[in-house]
């Protein structure tokens, strides 16, 4: 429970006698004080909380500008933020028109939506392109620390090697809530260290707090592990791709999102199928035959599933995609695949965790090769196009545009509760975004100047 967040939406409203005694009441909920010890607590958040709102009077308006927010009246959950799909995409994408907007530049940057940002360096011999990437842990994991460590520590690898670079470093970035045992701290750390030794990548760095300090109740684990990467060549961006190119998927597992959809279904055995590095093991193939500089474009199927990254693709590139439907299942864990389908979860709308590969012809045929190699299972999907837009071929040859949804398909009962509709104020809705990010922009920039002119 967020307390400060709590006495903030109600201090308009309820007079603070009141608002003191339903928080002291929360307190006892969740910590072993006695009334007046609560009371205490509840009557300081209160009083912290009104010295706050005095920056609404202050005479200062630069001062008054760099302490408010640029609000949009949209909420994460209306707008689908962190769900995977077009309004998830859409903030995204006004996220890196902020991050364009900066006087500085990248080889890669957000703009791309790719899955890792690249600069380039010049080593005192020859340039060095450094890719990046950061991931966090499946907000359902909180309770799974090992599985969440795993799993995103895995991600952020992996979205290194999608970017054609050999990773090097892992970080990570640890917080957990007031009331949460700190051998949590240690699980998750245990499940990033499993993939740091599988893979012989160091963990180099990291940071422990609490989420949200004293302000925050319960015991709720979120965190983000990084990872960093160097190549010799430049990455393997989606911008690469080319019509006529052949696209190739190796056999996806699934992570966190997998993970997440058998354990609160009590599917547990499937978890066993997601605990795999297959991926990297594919990506190494690659990289050690020596086929990374004639390879077009890399990327993993997670964000919004297939849907989400032909999307992304075809928005990025301007080039159109056609897929077989019956050669995508094929690359489907079949457990995993079997409990999508018992589950009725669209298994093209989910995170599978694939590696799919965007080459010429006879590079696409000798990447197969050294990734079967491998040991891991790969085939051939589709193929690059001119359409302008992805479309699967189904198995009973009709067409189908593959668009994302509002959100990623449900994958939990409480997911399915809240649907993957798109709202019908959904263009007002990117109005009032686009709005909030073009103030946050101009207030970066009057920063900026001030600082300078100082």
């Amino acid at each position: 429970m967020d307390i400060e967040g709590f006495v903030r939406r109600e201090i308009n409203i309820k007079d603070q006698k009141t608002i003191e005694k339903i928080l002291s009441e929360r307190i006892i909920e969740h910590k072993d004080l006695n009334p007046e010890k609560a009371s205490k607590m509840a009557q300081a958040v209160i009083e912290e909380v009104k010295n706050t709102l005095k920056i609404q009077g202050l005479e200062d308006e630069f001062l008054k500008e760099l302490m408010e927010v640029h609000g949009a009246d949209i909420s994460m959950g209306k707008m689908g933020v962190g769900s995977r799909g077009a309004g998830d995409f859409f903030v995204h994408r006004k996220i890196a028109e902020i991050v364009a907007s900066s006087s500085t530049s990248s080889f890669i940057n957000p703009t791309a939506q790719d899955d890792g940002g690249v600069v380039k360096v010049h080593a005192p011999e020859d340039k060095m392109f450094i890719t990046t990437a950061v991931d966090g842990i499946h907000s359902r994991l909180s309770e799974y620390p090992f599985l969440g460590g795993f799993h995103v520590a895995r991600a952020a690898l992996r979205d290194v090697c999608v970017m054609g670079s050999d990773p090097v470093a892992i970080i990570s970035d640890l917080h957990l809530a007031d009331d949460g045992d700190v051998g949590k701290l240690f699980d998750f750390t245990a499940g990033v260290a499993a993939i740091s030794e599988l893979v012989k990548v160091p963990i180099v760095a990291g940071s422990t707090l609490r989420v949200g300090g004293d302000m925050v109740l319960g015991d709720r684990l979120v965190s983000a592990v990084g990872a960093i990467g160097v190549s010799p060549h430049p990455p393997t961006a989606r911008k690469r791709a080319e019509a006529g190119d052949i696209i190739l998927l190796t056999e996806g597992s699934g992570g966190g999102t997998i993970t997440t959809t058998a354990i609160y279904h009590g599917l547990f055995d499937v978890v066993e199928e997601t605990m795999d590095i297959d991926f990297i093991l594919a990506s190494e193939a690659i990289m050690q035959e020596g086929l990374l500089p004639q390879v077009h474009a890399m990327t993993d199927v997670t964000n919004g599933g297939l849907r989400g990254d032909a999307h992304e693709i075809s928005t990025t590139t301007g080039l159109g995609m056609e897929f077989y439907q019956e050669k995508i299942r094929k690359m489907i864990n079949p457990r995993v695949l079997e409990m999508l389908e018992k589950l009725n979860i669209d298994p093209l709308g989910v995170s599978v965790d694939s590696l799919m590969i965007i080459a010429p012809e006879e590079v696409a045929l000798q990447s197969k090769k050294v990734i079967r190699k491998a040991g891991v299972k790969v085939e051939e999907i589709g193929v690059v196009n001119n359409s302008g837009s992805p479309i699967m071929i189904k198995e009973d040859g009709s067409k189908e545009e593959l668009r994302p949804l509002f959100r990623e398909a449900a994958y939990t009962k409480i997911k399915k509760l809240v649907g993957d509709t798109t709202p019908e104020d959904f263009e007002l809705m990117k109005q009032k975004v686009q709005q909030a990010a073009q103030k946050s922009i101009a207030k970066k920039d009057r920063v900026v100047q001030s600082i300078k002119g100082n």
